[in-house]
């Protein structure tokens, strides 16, 4: 009997394999789910809908953000946007009703009353709506279904709190007191709505991780919105001690204004918040002023608010302001100490110039934080993106001629890509043979370097590769390589590449005849690895003779028989006057031996057959 995540799991696999039949919703056998509710879960806009399975568990249903009979999960679109509709009306809320109080209270009856009624209408129906709304467990990080858990664990939070902001206070009064102008405790209970603040909070924190939004614009918005609600409260406070101040010119507006009342209200609410804004930036002209005790008081406080507000501010801005610039100053100061390094210690102004280009270089390419971000990705994605990136440059690679597509993917899987200066080193004449380049854009000259002089004896331009006769042949680079201009290079580890190699046969061979065909090539223009002068019989270089040594030395069989193919003598001996086939046996390279041996026996019964 099929479990219920089976079933789900072989509906979703139908859907896949049938992707083209139809536009409507269709819904598959063992599941209800309709194909069109079906949606990538890679986009960036259901990133913060998974939940992360507890260890160990296996049958954790991690499709869980769809909405299932009374229970609503918090990630649900659809809840989502009754959450933004929600939250618009806490901000109509929120500016609205402080400026009721202060300046709407004397207008019987007021004129948002049905607006306002609405709105706690809504807020209702979200009281009710939370108890059927899953929740994530703060200490597990699990969704919980239970309607039991969800219903004990609101009504034991927000419930109280939100039931006494959604009561309409002031409604009430006026109905049981027929009095327009109602009460200050009425109005004092009315500030309760300014618990439902949080629910801004959790907008802007949500926002805060969305990568699709700018975190710079939507951390300035939030500071803008405390910013201007502080001014707008703390203005319509301010103005209310005025109004119900029973000594209409004892009062900071009243000294300016004597008969403010009869004003227009734009100008009553234009002057509170020019207050607010003059005492909150502490520029304080003193043309509106606190005249009586009450005002003193609440000025006070205001100004005592005003500190942490303000720090609380400055601390953001700065903190954004210098995330911004942390890179740029690190980089400054890097340059700063590279070029008191030069000039402390005299170094020649090459030295400097390679110094100066290459941290301005590596600090453009850590900007795009390519590299950090390919390597902390799981193993598949990382050799996925290498083939992407790399295998159609490797491919056009003359080692890699006529080597299989599966073999080709075990290289390019090791490559890592550099952005190199111009005129800086890559390899060191004389240096140990450990990595191997491909040119993907650039270009790299050939120099050889003999009694402290240097002689450019050739250009390497995309698509070429160097290091690798060297590393083939575990020899000493022959050669110093160093770029012409920008270049961005394909650096691979000569394990990796000799590891690669020894995975076919076919493919090893098939590489060492391409090497061999290539320095042949490049031996009439003086610059291939291999290309020596030499006054040889077989008219080979004198260098390729020698790598038989090598190869007998290092057990390297097929490329020991591509030497031999090539008619290179195999009675040669070192200083030692020990031959190959001598090497081979006291190193144990069975491999070696058998094929000098084969290759011994075949010009024995050729000569035979000339005879």
């Amino acid at each position: 009997m099929e479990t219920k995540q089976e079933m789900s799991f072989d509906s979703t696999m139908e859907k896949v394999k049938q992707p083209n039949e139809g536009k409507g919703a269709k819904v598959d056998e063992g599941t209800s789910t309709p194909q069109s509710e079906l949606e990538d879960p890679l986009s960036l806009r259901n990133l913060s809908k998974f939940i992360i399975p507890p260890l160990g568990v296996s049958s954790y249903n991690q499709n869980q953000t769809d909405s299932k009979g009374w229970v609503i999960t918090p990630m649900d679109s659809t809840y989502r946007c009754w959450e933004t509709f929600m939250v618009m009306l806490v901000f109509y809320s929120s500016w609205v009703y402080p400026f009721e109080v202060a300046f709407l209270s004397s207008s019987a009856p007021r004129k948002l009353y049905m607006a306002d009624n609405i709105v706690d209408l809504f807020f209702a129906i979200d009281i009710v709506l939370t108890f059927f709304v899953a929740y994530i467990d703060t200490r597990t990080q699990l969704l919980v279904r239970d309607s039991k858990k969800i219903a004990i664990r609101y009504l034991s939070t927000w419930f109280l709190i939100d039931v006494i902001s959604t009561i309409p206070f002031e409604a009430l009064g006026y109905l049981f007191t027929g009095n327009s102008r109602v009460g200050i405790s009425y109005s004092l209970l009315g500030l309760l709505r300014f618990c439902r603040l949080r629910r801004v909070k959790q907008l802007f924190t949500r926002l805060e991780k969305d990568i699709r939004f700018s975190y710079f614009w939507i951390r300035c918005a939030r500071l803008l919105a405390v910013t201007l609600l502080a001014v707008h409260c703390a203005g319509c406070l301010y103005y209310l001690l005025a109004d119900r101040y029973p000594q209409q010119g004892r009062t900071w507006l009243g000294s300016v204004h004597p008969n403010f009342r009869e004003t227009s209200l734009w100008i009553r609410y234009i002057s509170a918040m020019y207050w607010s804004i003059t005492t909150m930036t502490t520029v304080g002209y003193g043309d509106l002023h606190a005249v009586n005790t009450m005002e003193m008081i609440f000025i006070i406080f205001y100004m005592l608010f005003n500190l942490g507000l303000t720090a609380y501010i400055i601390g953001n801005m700065t903190n954004l302001v210098c995330e911004g610039t942390r890179r740029t100053m690190e980089f400054r100061n890097s340059i700063e100490a590279a070029s008191q390094f030069v000039s402390r210690n005299r170094l020649p102004p090459r030295l400097k110039e390679q110094i100066l280009a290459y941290m301005c270089l590596r600090f453009k390419a850590e900007s795009l934080n390519q590299q950090q971000l390919i390597e902390q990705l799981p193993k598949s994605i990382y050799t996925g993106i290498c083939q992407h990136l790399f295998l159609p440059t490797v491919e056009k690679v003359y080692l890699f001629n006529g080597i299989s597509r599966e073999i080709l993917q075990h290289p390019v899987a090791k490559m890592k890509a550099e952005y190199l200066p111009p005129r800086e080193d890559v390899i060191m004449q004389n240096e140990a043979p450990d990595d191997v380049y491909i040119i993907v854009s650039g270009e790299v000259e050939i120099i050889n370097c003999e009694m402290e002089r240097e002689m450019v004896v050739g250009t390497l331009q995309s698509g070429d590769m160097f290091g690798e006769t060297c590393a083939l042949c575990c020899r000493p680079q022959r050669f110093t390589y160093r770029t012409k201009t920008l270049s961005q290079l394909l650096r691979l580890k000569t394990t990796d590449l000799i590891e690669s190699m020894q995975t076919k046969h076919e493919d090893n061979v098939a590489i060492f005849k391409n090497l061999l065909q290539h320095n042949k090539r490049l031996k009439d223009l003086k610059i291939g690895d291999l290309a020596e002068e030499g006054g040889e019989e077989d008219n080979e270089p004198k260098n390729i003779t020698i790598n038989l040594l090598n190869a007998a030395d290092i057990g390297n069989a097929a490329f020991l028989d591509e030497l031999l193919k090539a008619r290179l003598d195999p009675d040669i001996g070192d200083s030692k006057r020990r031959t190959p086939l001598h090497i081979a046996a006291t190193k144990g390279h069975e491999d070696c031996v058998l094929v000098l041996l084969k290759h011994a026996c075949n010009v024995h019964l050729q000569g035979k057959i000339l005879c």
